[in-house]
């Protein structure tokens, strides 16, 4: 069954079709071949229809009693989030958190690429992170067009952050990662994703186990 282009893809599915991907990937460095949705649901912690039916938006990808090639569905899902091809990715803020993120391997394995980095700072200009120079805010609409960059990382303080997102929209970003502890807001057609370490770590504490309050 091909995807129906007319029915748009939830928000939910394209988040998990990553957590698929890095799953498969671990399998196939373990050697293994194939793989059913039931396993993937008992190690993903996830429901195996579930998993069949967001695999089966974009294609029949399983073979009934034998499940899903690994290698196959590693390179449909590669191309379903186009990670088959580079892409070229502008980063803004060079701080601590800005040069770990230029640091992540992982971004060129999935042929991500950090390809220019921007910081306001006349300090920090002319400097490199692993090859990368540090470039000037000036030099950020040029180079976006130059280099064909389509997706943008913002890693400066919250008061900065709209500055940047509307810097970057000017320049043609179609897509950026917010990592600043603010909401930032685009026209329709930018797609903003919003990674607030702090948010998560606040979540997170609800899960911690707490002794019974004490009644004073």
């Amino acid at each position: 069954m091909a995807r129906d282009r007319e029915q748009p893809i939830s928000d939910a599915v394209i988040k998990r079709l990553p957590i698929y991907l890095r799953y498969l990937t671990y399998l196939d460095r373990m050697g293994v071949r194939t793989v059913s949705s039931h396993q993937m649901g008992k190690d993903l912690g996830l429901n195996p229809a579930q998993i069949r039916k967001d695999l089966a938006h974009f294609g029949e990808f399983g073979r009934k009693g034998i499940g899903y090639e690994v290698r196959y569905l590693i390179k449909k899902i590669r191309q379903i989030l186009h990670l088959d091809q580079l892409i070229p990715v502008a980063l803004v803020g060079a701080g601590h958190l800005g040069t770990a993120l230029a640091r992540y391997n992982a971004f060129q394995q999935d042929n991500m690429r950090i390809v220019a980095i921007f910081d306001h700072s006349p300090l920090k200009a002319g400097r490199e992170i692993d090859g990368i120079r540090i470039q000037p805010m000036e030099e950020l609409q040029p180079t976006v067009k130059e280099k064909d960059i389509r997706v943008g990382i913002i890693t400066v303080p919250d008061y900065a952050a709209q500055e940047v997102a509307d810097l970057l929209v000017e320049a043609g970003i179609e897509a950026i990662l917010n990592f600043a502890p603010t909401i930032i807001h685009v026209p329709p057609h930018v797609r903003v994703h919003h990674a607030d370490l702090t948010t998560e770590l606040h979540s997170l504490a609800y899960y911690l186990r707490q002794p019974e309050y004490l009644v004073m």
